[in-house]
């Protein structure tokens, strides 16, 4: 994530329910702050915009709403993050597989299950548990850890950058 942010790219996320809201959450926490006073950082939350959603769903059923967003907005070398505690939200699903042939790099967050995103994704970050509670607890804290990660790597090339230009 932090290495497609170096290259121009974007991070972005979706999620059903409370991995909606955790979609939201990392990506307020690059476009805004984390820890460190930086420049915002290129992320999206395919789960905002109720217009696009609605219409989506209405014209095509909900199973696409992630998945018509990512054609739209996705490009080769960025990311999207799939959040699903059960691993299998079809949706998800979607928009992970058209991420995948755009030429994005993808990210599935769930739980102890096997589920469909796993197979899918390039990395699968998941929780051991089953209670969807506990699950959501651990992306979280994940998703932190992530949203920490990426804020130094930026910052630290940043600051190497401005440090060649000056000598």
């Amino acid at each position: 994530m932090a290495q497609a942010i170096l290259e121009g790219n974007k991070v972005l996320w979706c999620g059903n329910g409370g991995s909606a809201a955790d979609a939201q959450h990392m990506a307020a926490e690059l476009v805004g702050r984390f820890l460190q006073e930086r420049r915002g950082l290129p992320s999206i939350a395919l789960t905002t915009n109720t217009s696009i959603l609605t219409a989506i769903g209405n014209d095509y059923g909900y199973d696409l709403v992630f998945r018509r967003q990512v054609e739209a907005l996705c490009v080769p070398g960025d990311v999207l993050v799939g959040i699903s505690t059960s691993g299998s939200s079809k949706n998800v699903v979607e928009a992970l597989e058209a991420a995948r042939k755009i030429g994005a790099f993808t990210v599935a967050l769930t739980g102890q299950r096997e589920g469909a995103m796993s197979a899918i994704a390039d990395e699968t970050l998941r929780i051991p548990s089953t209670e969807t509670p506990r699950i959501q607890e651990g992306h979280v804290l994940c998703e932190h850890m992530l949203c920490d990660y990426i804020e130094r790597c930026v910052c630290e090339s940043e600051s190497a950058s401005k440090q060649a230009v000056v000598s």
